[in-house]
């Protein structure tokens, strides 16, 4: 749906913010049209985990807490990592030529500045990678949880260092491929997620505080 991909690609490039309220009135003047589609487009968000409806309040943008993102990213290094420690070697050439293209698209973003390529071509990159372990399975758990963080990637990438960072560690997963370095494309992919939670965290902290990011947390551990 165009609206619920409109405001997913907000949120990736940090047009909007956590916790940030989605107005249905404000949507459908935005987009010309009715409640009905606005609200089919907030459920499709929701079900991604990029939006949260709270009853007689409305939606908001999800906004994950640092415990919640670092619970995310724990299950994301350890699944992403069997991923590649199955990856049949060798790696046929066309599966490595589809990175590398897929690694010329994602350079080229970043050196024009165009962040929602960069985005989608980082996304692109790694379902390719992640895909050739061959387990479907583990493969939309993956995609599963990427989705939950895609409202956090907008706060690495804005640091130049972040995103050449991604661009060299791009290059050497390649490589690490073509050579059949298993145990250097395991340390590349835990590497490799660190920059995104690091940098939200510090940013949600800067906002709102550490004693407030301590109290949800705290919050989420007394939940049943």
């Amino acid at each position: 749906m165009i609206i619920a991909r409109s405001i997913e690609e907000d949120i990736v490039l940090g047009r909007r913010h956590p916790r940030e309220r989605l107005i249905e009135q404000d949507l459908c003047d935005l987009f010309q049209t009715h409640r009905g589609d606005v609200r089919l487009a907030l459920f499709e968000l929701e079900k991604k985990g990029l939006v949260e409806r709270i009853p007689h309040r409305g939606a908001t943008v999800r906004g994950l807490t640092p415990s919640e993102v670092r619970e995310i990213y724990t299950v994301r290094e350890e699944l992403e990592v069997m991923a590649v420690r199955i990856i049949p070697f060798p790696v046929s050439r066309a599966d490595i030529e589809r990175l590398e293209d897929l690694q010329r698209q994602h350079a080229a973003a970043i050196v024009q500045g165009e962040m929602l390529n960069v985005f989608y071509s980082n996304l692109r990159f790694h379902q390719v990678l992640f895909g050739l372990c061959g387990n479907s399975c583990l493969i939309e758990t993956i995609d599963l949880l990427a989705q939950k963080v895609y409202g956090i990637r907008s706060y690495a990438n804005a640091f130049p260092e972040s995103l050449d960072r991604a661009r060299r560690d791009h290059l050497d997963m390649i490589g690490a491929l073509r050579a059949a370095r298993r145990d250097e494309l395991i340390t590349l992919t835990r590497r490799h997620l660190t920059p995104s939670p690091e940098a939200y965290i510090k940013a949600y902290e800067r906002r709102f505080g550490k004693a407030e990011a301590l109290g949800a947390a705290r919050e989420q551990a007394r939940q049943p």
